[in-house]
């Protein structure tokens, strides 16, 4: 297939002008074909920057038009002043708004246009990642959802403190211990809830904010330490193109999503991280990404702003060197022990997802 003939391709697939027989091969090309799954996120981003560029020119068009009215009318005069000092007043008044907006409209084509100049001169653009914890907000709105208000007794959550953000995490121990996103922790303590809707008691133990990895530990009475982990931690990298599945907290109860590797670094070649195809939404911060074994290959982190499900995962082996970090500066985590043993392989997915969503936890993070 020529550039130019692939290229029509993606605009029909990105403009919903395939038929489902159409669309069903294209999207087995992309999972299959990892340059040309690149192309497409490349020309959907390539064509949003164009619609910006030309709703940016109609605005300034209408501001110079407006400019020309006020100049025909007298009320500025050549060289872009009043004409007279008692117009300021009335002038300012009927114009403010368009005052407002012309120095807003001036920052964003500015933006825009050093944004495009870099579009052309690489590959991808540097559209803003967005972390996938949730707000003060959404947290909040789930709290009412659930009738867990804050200082109600039967929250955990201390007395008046207040919730800051909330995500993910997953048991790497038995005995209480689990990972999730640095970002997510914005506060003092935090609360985890299993699959069950049971809350518990955690602390920070650890936070890496280069690696965007925390270790919680689970300190509550009402935990019963679990007899062993189905999944185990992944040190190797992942292939291309492999099938991967995730579990997490978007919304009140845990939430399955599935798809696929489609690069071996991160955001701008990141080592740390893969670029992974599949949708996430504010919650998923820190839930584990696993690969058809029930291998555990990363911890979901960030999503691409202007690239429909393009996500990025931060690489397992990570967890082995945030572990021994932990253990460097505290002896008493010394029995800390990763899962290295799966018996996930070849089970069918509904049941790999009965075995693993109770050591997935919803964390809610909160400060006083």
């Amino acid at each position: 297939m020529d550039d130019i003939l692939l290229l029509e391709t993606i605009e029909r697939y990105l403009n919903g002008e395939m038929n489902n027989e159409e669309r069903t091969y294209f999207d087995t090309l992309r999972k299959n074909t990892p340059e040309i799954d690149q192309m497409v996120v490349e020309h959907s981003m390539f064509l949003h920057q164009m619609d910006y560029y030309v709703a940016h020119t109609n605005i300034k068009h209408t501001l110079q038009k407006t400019h020309r009215n006020l100049l025909d009318r007298g009320d500025l005069n050549e060289g872009g002043e009043l004409s007279t000092k008692g117009k300021v007043i009335q002038f300012w008044n009927r114009y403010k708004k368009v005052t407002a907006i012309a120095a807003s409209v001036g920052g964003v084509i500015a933006l825009f246009i050093s944004g495009l100049a870099v579009y052309f001169s690489s590959a991808v653009t540097d559209p803003k990642l967005e972390q996938l914890g949730k707000d003060l907000e959404a947290v909040k709105k789930s709290q009412l959802y659930q009738g867990s208000i804050i200082n109600e007794v039967k929250s955990k959550i201390p007395l008046n403190a207040r919730l800051l953000s909330g995500g993910s995490g997953f048991l790497i121990d038995t005995k209480g211990f689990i990972i999730t996103n640095a970002h997510i922790l914005r506060g003092t303590g935090a609360v985890v809830v299993n699959s069950k809707g049971k809350e518990f008691n955690a602390s920070i133990v650890h936070l890496d904010h280069a690696k965007d990895l925390a270790i919680l530990k689970i300190n509550d009475g009402e935990y019963m330490p679990l007899k062993s982990i189905p999944y185990q931690i992944q040190k190797n990298n992942a292939d291309l193109g492999e099938e991967i599945f995730t579990l997490g907290y978007p919304r009140n109860d845990i939430v399955y999503g599935m798809g696929y590797l489609s690069a071996k670094t991160g955001y701008n070649g990141d080592p740390i991280s893969y670029q992974i195809q599949i949708s996430a939404n504010p919650g998923n911060s820190g839930g584990p990404v696993f690969n058809k074994n029930g291998e555990v290959i990363g911890i979901l982190s960030t999503k691409q702003a202007q690239a429909e499900g393009v996500a990025f995962a931060v690489k397992s082996n990570n967890i082995y060197a945030i572990v021994e970090d932990l253990k460097k500066s505290d002896t008493s985590f010394l029995k800390l022990k990763l899962p290295t043993k799966s018996s996930l392989k070849g089970v069918e997915r509904k049941a790999q997802i009965k075995k693993v969503e109770d050591y997935v936890y919803y964390v809610k993070a909160y400060g006083k």
